[in-house]
């Protein structure tokens, strides 16, 4: 088939970036021509080496904007979206595709398509929705709903969770999240036990992931083994910059624990990861619970056996024991799970890395890919319920 991917978020690097890269090589590597449709003057975080195809429109963002100018730039950036689907609609007509992904979609969206001759596709157009949490469900359920006269509109839900929604809606298809993977470097070893244990903390820097927190926590650790921490941090917004490097200044002289302030892609970022034995993601937040961790699926990609709060994906720990939880926004437990899985590391690696292989077969990016191409046949198998 020919699939168009449909992409419209414009980042250096990122989450969009590599699920965009597992949508291109996983559906080529089953056979299929795959190219995007972007607004003019896209740029891309990353080369995907698939032709690109540029809509009339350039992309609107809010970055930076307030008040007025934001609300002004929001309604310019829907007027673009009608034009870009008018646009599709006319290349969907045309057969110049077979089918059409929209890789991260919101109600606005569907509130869009609603709105536009695309919904009138005569080939199969995909919505993937990400994150949703119980407050967003019964709002795209509603749109959903609205666009159930057409039968080329199909909204593939990203979730861990059981019945987000509520009820069932024929054109909502849950699909479970895929693992991120090495693309650009050699899979990690075989984990060997070694002298020192290297833990990454790595990520968007944000304030709520209280990384000071957990700092103080580490350092008052006890540890029966040598130990070092990496905290590699990317930042988008100046106050993030600034506090992440105040953050940096105030522990740079502790011998075990490193810092790198910067945004990585491609190797550069995946040899970060397979450099570590371990990851930590001490955060917690309610909405970790609804929204697929990227950083833990790179873990599961990568083999990494993880600390984590109880709040991030509690469905996968259900099914995997790939390595620890505790109370989210409990400091002391933090501080008691890090003691223990450090010092009982060499004892429950091999346990952790038999789960670890499991789970990366359950979340495989090629289960998504077969799973979208199914959705694209006009006799879909409901096997998401």
């Amino acid at each position: 088939m020919k699939i168009a991917i449909f992409e419209n978020i414009m980042t250096p690097g990122g989450h969009e970036v590599d699920f965009d890269r597992i949508l291109v090589e996983e559906l080529t590597g089953l056979g299929h021509e795959v190219s995007f449709y972007v607004p003019e003057g896209f740029r891309f975080g990353m080369d995907y080496h698939v032709p690109a195809h540029r809509l009339k429109g350039e992309v609107v963002t809010y970055t930076g904007l307030r008040g007025l100018k934001k609300i002004c730039a929001a309604v310019r950036r829907e007027y673009r979206r009608q034009k870009w689907y008018e646009q599709l609609y006319r290349e969907a007509a045309a057969r110049k595709v077979d089918a059409i992904i929209i890789p991260t979609a919101s109600y606005r969206y569907l509130r869009a398509l609603r709105k536009n001759i695309l919904k009138k596709s005569p080939v199969p157009i995909i919505l993937i929705l990400h994150g949703i949490r119980p407050g967003d469900a019964s709002t795209i359920l509603r749109e959903a709903e609205k666009l159930l006269p057409y039968p080329n509109i199909k909204l593939a839900a990203l979730t861990l969770a059981q019945n987000i929604f509520g009820k069932r809606s024929d054109n909502i298809y849950s699909i479970v999240p895929p693992a991120y993977i090495p693309r650009d470097i050699d899979p990690p070893n075989e984990i060997t036990k070694k002298e020192t244990l290297t833990i990454g903390f790595f990520g968007q820097y944000r304030r709520e992931k209280r990384l000071e927190d957990f700092l103080a926590v580490f350092l008052r650790g006890v540890y029966t083994r040598p130990v070092k921490l990496i905290v590699q941090g990317a930042t988008t917004r100046p106050q993030d910059a600034a506090d992440f490097d105040r953050i940096i200044r105030k522990y740079e002289g502790q011998k075990n624990i490193s810092f790198l302030h910067k945004g990585l892609v491609g190797a550069d970022w995946q040899r970060m990861i397979a450099d570590v034995d371990t990851m930590l993601m001490p955060y917690a937040a309610e909405r970790y619970r609804y929204q697929c961790s990227a950083m833990l699926f790179t873990a599961i990609g990568f083999g990494k056996p993880v600390v984590v709060s109880d709040e991030m994906n509690p469905e996968v720990f259900e099914s995997f024991h790939i390595g620890e939880t505790f109370p989210g926004g409990d400091m002391e437990m933090l501080g008691r799970t890090m003691e223990r899985f450090i010092n009982d590391y060499d004892v429950n690696a091999p346990g952790y890395r038999a789960a670890l292989a499991r789970a990366a077969e359950r979340y495989s990016p090629k289960t998504l890919a077969v799973r979208l191409t199914e959705l694209m046949s006009p006799h879909e198998n409901r096997g998401d319920r």
